[in-house]
């Protein structure tokens, strides 16, 4: 006797921090009997090493649908993903489309759905930057706007969205705390180390975001300041493929270790024995936190303010002296990271029960 389904999940996913948010997700929508989810994959992390191997250290379901929707513009990638995820939402008549944080992928999920009267479920809403330069504040606002279930991970993230208006009877706002909490913790004991030589004490950098990399003045600071970190600490980074591209149009000299990106099991190892990252990623933020290590942010701001206020990240500009200082105070400061900032590391059950019951 075939078993009932009574209601049906289609999980948008297609960048690196999506796959490991919804590899605990899914895990737990999968204990529910009367949960059934397709995943659609929609291809905007294309590379190997930040796709493919994260479907396989995670253990992620392959997904139902691959779009292979990359390597556009912003404008030529929303649209298409609209267009496809449309097609696929058409044929599986889900009854709730489940995204994740503030990508292309994210929005245009969200508006293939609301256009065709389907639920929308945000998982990570109400975060604000409040920096419109920034393509991610975009999307994330976007598709607040077009939800009707809001899975916010931390009690600032139900503030921004009650300041807006979002709490009519319509809405419903669930506080789940941070799902990569979660995978912290679950993946925590099988961390791995890359296959190479790692010094003793480290910093682990990662640079990729648009208003880094596409500035030529600001992009050549950060390396600089980097380079010359590197003469008193090593500095190693696992490198964006667009970051590597622009390195090596601007022609920018590389004192430091450069390698492909890693699987997330690899970088939960080089988080937890470096001495300081030095990153410009929402996700990795957090992820330093979990393992207790500390950060600098090179970002105008950040919509994870709670690690501002604990002392565990601090704000650095683009510029080589200003990067330098903070990172040399970052090294010598003693953080408490005992602080339960993302809630219990129950999130995912409490997003996939709350999905059973609606």
């Amino acid at each position: 006797m075939l078993k009932k389904i009574n209601k049906k999940i289609t999980t948008v996913i297609g960048a690196r921090p999506q796959f490991i948010k919804a590899a605990v997700v899914s895990r737990e929508i999968a204990r529910f009997k009367n949960l059934q989810e397709i995943i659609i994959h929609t291809g905007q992390h294309y590379d190997a090493n930040m796709s493919d191997v994260f479907f396989r250290q995670m253990q992620i379901s392959q997904p139902a649908y691959n779009l292979s929707v990359n390597n556009l513009s912003h404008g030529a990638m929303t649209g298409r993903m609209i267009e496809k995820v449309e097609e696929i939402l058409l044929i599986e008549k889900p009854d709730i489309v489940l995204v994740y944080g503030d990508t292309n992928t994210t929005l245009s999920a969200a508006l293939a759905a609301v256009k065709l009267h389907i639920k929308v479920a945000h998982v990570e809403a109400g975060m604000r930057s409040y920096d419109k330069k920034m393509p991610e504040e975009i999307n994330r606002v976007l598709t607040d706007h077009i939800s009707s279930i809001f899975f916010c991970s931390t009690k600032q993230a139900i503030k921004n969205l009650t300041k807006e208006g979002f709490t009519s009877a319509k809405n419903e706002i669930v506080l789940t705390g941070d799902v990569m909490y979660d995978a912290s913790i679950f993946f925590s004991p099988y961390m791995q180390m890359p296959a190479f030589d790692i010094p003793d004490k480290f910093v682990l950098s990662t640079i990729h975001r648009e208003e880094n990399t596409s500035d030529c003045s600001k992009l050549t600071e950060i390396i600089s300041a980097l380079n010359a970190l590197h003469k008193d600490i090593p500095v190693i980074m696992p490198v964006h493929p667009r970051t590597k591209k622009i390195l090596q149009q601007y022609g920018c000299e590389i004192l430091f270790t450069m390698f492909e990106p890693v699987g997330y099991l690899q970088m939960i190892g080089l988080l937890k024995k470096c001495s300081l990252v030095i990153t410009d990623s929402g996700g990795l933020q957090k992820e330093a936190y979990f393992v207790e290590t500390p950060c600098v942010t090179i970002r105008e701001q950040t919509e994870w303010i709670e690690l501002i206020d604990s002392g565990a990240n601090i704000l650095a500009t683009s510029n080589k002296n200003d990067i330098i200082k903070k990172a040399k105070h970052m090294l010598k400061s003693k953080i408490n990271f005992q602080r339960k900032l993302y809630g219990d590391g129950n999130a995912a059950f409490k997003i996939a029960s709350f999905l059973s019951n609606v």
